[in-house]
């Protein structure tokens, strides 16, 4: 993979129904095999309801960018999102001091 490629980014924004997770897998699994972004960033910043429809989109792309031979970086989470990722297992690994893919990231600057 080029190092220099932009990321590819999937925003969730508002509040996530059921019905768009597998909109967003298939537009993010279509941009992976058209070869953009080297990496995946999932920007929940917009996110206004942290739900368990979230979760599971988020759970989703992670799976789906893995599968495709990528990781899913979280960025911008809220305290409300993070705790139900680690609620059902998909906060930190098992070692503390290690971020995994769904920390929350801020990007830079």
């Amino acid at each position: 993979m080029d190092s220099t490629q932009q990321p590819i980014v999937v925003e969730l924004v508002g509040r996530v129904a059921p019905a768009d997770v597998p909109l967003l897998c298939a537009r993010l699994r279509a941009q992976v095999v058209a070869g953009e972004g080297a990496e995946v960033i999932c920007d929940v910043g917009a996110l206004v309801v942290a739900d368990l429809t979230a979760v599971d989109a988020v759970a989703r792309l992670r799976l789906t960018a893995r599968r495709l031979g990528r990781e899913l970086r979280l960025t911008n989470a809220g305290p409300e999102l993070l705790a139900l990722l680690a609620f059902v297992g998909l906060g930190r690994g098992d070692d503390p001091d290690r971020p995994s893919a769904l920390s929350p990231q801020r990007p830079p600057g």
